[in-house]
């Protein structure tokens, strides 16, 4: 993997935009560097003119977390904790289907999440570096490498709810990311995934499993509710040099009253947000890094949209051989829960 550019929360776009993508206005073209330098391009499409007077700093070089080792009796009982099913109710699947998201307490036991923050604080440490100035880190597809990140992106309990919570039959994964919101950076951008993701359905939703409690100054998920929000802001043309877009649905959102949930995230607790849901998350004001798995599926059966765009980051890393208007069924994509449904081992 290439080494990412140094940066701080404020660098400018330019310096992450490949000279092909700075030569024009449009984002038709694919992503044409990895998906870390992706997200230093896009966390600049953020406004933060309201943090700017509360002290974000630049961030200190990476520290992982202390070492742990790990109890081969402990790994038994959290690859079953992973597999036993969740007790969704009813309300959760409608409120999902009304709101476009649903926070759930208590799917993911604390002491494996502690231990899954330690494992993927090593992993970023080793794909990155200690490089200070890293406003937002990130690595997907760890669980092709790592045993202990596959039990948890491939959990059955997890896939289970989003099954249910999108009624199909059946979903496969679509990638797992690691982000890291380091102390000191600011905001992400809103935006809606189906906007991000090259796959032809609106049968698609993210599990977002907070490593640590996350209170309102660490910046948690925010959510604006209502399914149907989107339409709201469908004439916004996307401005991939500024925060222009950033702002203006914003004002949206607050023109139409849209009701935005912002609360903090307690320790187990995770949300699913639906493709169509828009979202953003607040600045890192705490001396700590915020640190998040997120966990996509889509249902099976989808395909690949005909042509990509750049916001769509380097997605044939997710999908190898899959051609435009194919179905998504790569050895990365495997079923995780449904009719045909694998059980990890």
């Amino acid at each position: 993997m290439s080494k990412p550019i140094v940066t701080s929360p404020t660098s400018p776009l330019t310096d992450y935009l490949s000279d092909a993508h700075k030569g024009h206005d449009g984002i038709e073209s694919e992503w044409d560097q990895d998906n870390q330098q992706w997200w230093n391009w896009y966390m600049t499409l953020a406004d933060n003119e309201a943090e700017k007077n509360c002290s974000l700093n630049e961030p200190a070089a990476y520290q992982a977390e202390p070492d742990v080792k790990i109890d081969p009796s402990e790994l038994i009982r959290i690859q079953q904790t992973l597999l036993d099913p969740y007790d969704l109710s009813q309300d959760a699947i409608d409120q999902f289907a009304k709101d476009g998201y649903i926070k759930l307490k208590n799917v993911i036991d604390p002491s494996a999440l502690k231990l899954l923050r330690w494992r993927i604080s090593s992993i970023l440490l080793e794909v990155l570096g200690r490089t200070p100035g890293l406003a937002f880190r990130s690595d997907e597809m760890m669980w092709l490498q790592d045993d202990l990140v596959r039990r948890f992106v491939l959990s059955t309990r997890v896939a289970q709810i989003a099954t249910k919570l999108l009624k199909v039959d059946a979903v496969r994964l679509y990638h797992d990311n690691a982000l890291s919101k380091e102390p000191g950076c600011g905001r992400t951008p809103w935006h809606y995934d189906h906007h991000h993701f090259p796959i032809d359905s609106l049968n698609v939703c993210t599990a977002w499993i907070p490593l640590q409690p996350i209170p309102k100054e660490m910046g948690p998920l925010a959510f604006a509710a209502g399914m149907e929000t989107y339409k709201l802001v469908n004439h916004l043309p996307f401005n991939k040099f500024d925060s222009s877009y950033d702002i203006q649905l914003g004002k949206i959102l607050s023109d139409n009253d849209v009701p935005i949930h912002d609360d903090a995230f307690e320790l187990g607790e995770i949300s699913f947000h639906h493709a169509l849901s828009f979202h953003t998350a607040g600045a890192n004001m705490t001396g700590e890094s915020r640190m998040a798995l997120a966990t996509t599926y889509f249902e099976d059966g989808a395909r690949l949209t005909p042509s990509q765009t750049m916001i769509s980051g380097d997605f044939q890393k997710f999908m190898p051989g899959v051609e435009p208007g194919g179905i998504i069924n790569s050895e990365y994509n495997p079923i995780c829960y449904g009719s045909t449904e694998q059980t990890v081992k």
